[in-house]
């Protein structure tokens, strides 16, 4: 039996970890494919104090060590359930049970989907939903990135570092990121914007070779060697534990003391519905969530 099991090894659940081990409690993260959530995508971080220029792999191969060598249990395996019997938590996994005297949510989220024929098809033949993951196959080959926040903007300044040119997709005609990322893009000789657009077919016979556009009142066809597909992410919550609540866009509802409303289940990071998903709120998170659960192991 746990005192407190985790789901999600990215910066929530493992500040989580770090906060309740070292109050000597018997702590499981429980993480489905690696530590360090989707910060470690990012090339660079600028915005978290104390810590400028650090790439989001180092970041988060620091944040496991710590963990670990603290004593936090480490499994790399994907939760399918939790069922709660009050007074423990069973977390069901593929191949294993685990038992809890209380659980903290921070399961973050996954890349939104296009929703079109062949998507599925052409992952990993030609369309990525990560940059820094799979921008190393297109070196000195056609890329496109759709999105306009500022993730799009960092993979597409990224790719133009490593392809011969990089188309930039935004359905809208001005883009949702920050200023200082908006002027580098435009400063970038080979990205190339095209706005008011949208992706409407995605083309080719075993991978990837074009993009049907959608464009200013008529298509058009743009050969492509690869697209990234940067236009928001989805929470991981959905069916995770009956009769947790969820806002309407299936983010868990809980107030700033993290708690959800089933006694015994916290909430951190970004699958937490709230206003500001950044790293710095995700940590922030994950220490307010195991204090709570500190403390409600103690009543």
């Amino acid at each position: 039996m746990y005192d407190i099991a985790i789901v999600g090894g990215g910066p929530a659940g493992l500040t989580a970890a770090i906060y309740a081990v070292r109050a000597n409690k018997k702590v499981l993260v429980l993480e489905a494919v690696a530590c360090g959530g989707q910060i470690i995508n990012t090339t660079k971080i600028s915005n978290y104090p104390a810590a400028p220029g650090i790439t989001g792999l180092e970041f988060g191969q620091t944040l496991q060590k710590q963990a670990e060598d603290l004593g936090v249990e480490i499994e790399f395996e994907e939760v399918e359930k939790i069922v709660d019997n009050k007074d423990y938590k069973l977390i069901k996994t593929e191949d294993d049970q685990y038992k809890a005297k209380c659980v903290i949510l921070a399961c973050g989220t996954e890349p939104r989907k296009l929703g079109l024929d062949n998507e599925d098809k052409f992952t990993g033949f030609g369309v990525s939903y990560c940059a820094t993951c799979d921008g190393g196959f297109y070196k000195n080959r056609t890329v496109a990135v759709n999105g306009g926040g500022n993730t799009a903007l960092e993979e597409a300044i990224y790719l133009s570092g490593l392809a011969e040119k990089v188309f930039l997709i935004h359905r809208r005609g001005e883009f949702r990121g920050s200023a200082d990322l908006v002027e580098k893009v435009k400063s970038t000789p080979n990205i190339e914007l095209i706005l008011n657009a949208n992706i409407v077919a995605l083309n080719g016979d075993k991978k990837l070779e074009s993009i049907t556009l959608s464009h200013e009142g008529k298509t058009e066809e743009l050969s492509i060697d690869g697209l990234f597909v940067s236009i928001g992410r989805i929470p991981k919550a959905k069916n995770i534990i009956d009769g947790l609540k969820l806002d309407t866009e299936s983010y868990i509802k809980a107030d700033e003391d993290c708690k959800t409303n089933i006694d015994g289940v916290f909430v951190a990071g970004d699958v937490r519905s709230k206003e500001v998903r950044q790293l710095v709120t995700a940590t922030a998170d994950g220490a307010v969530a195991a204090t709570i659960a500190l403390q409600y192991l103690t009543k």
